[in-house]
């Protein structure tokens, strides 16, 4: 693998950018509350809502990891 595609992993992971914090907002909810609360319990919803979920906690993982 490439350089450049290892940096640009991420933009090929993100589908609909804005979507998962777009339901959060709707909830009432910060995305990383949603974030844990689906993958608490992740048969209550949608693949599709699951899959953000577990994709938004890897991203605030490396935004945590890249702040340090």
């Amino acid at each position: 693998m490439t350089q450049d595609k290892k940096k640009n992993w991420i933009q090929g992971a993100i589908k609909r950018p804005g979507a998962f914090t777009a339901k959060a907002k709707k909830k009432g909810m910060t995305p990383a509350a949603l974030a844990s609360k689906v993958t608490s319990n992740p048969s209550k919803y949608s693949k599709l809502t699951v899959k953000q979920a577990y994709l938004a906690k890897t991203l605030g993982k490396i935004n945590a990891k890249n702040k340090k």
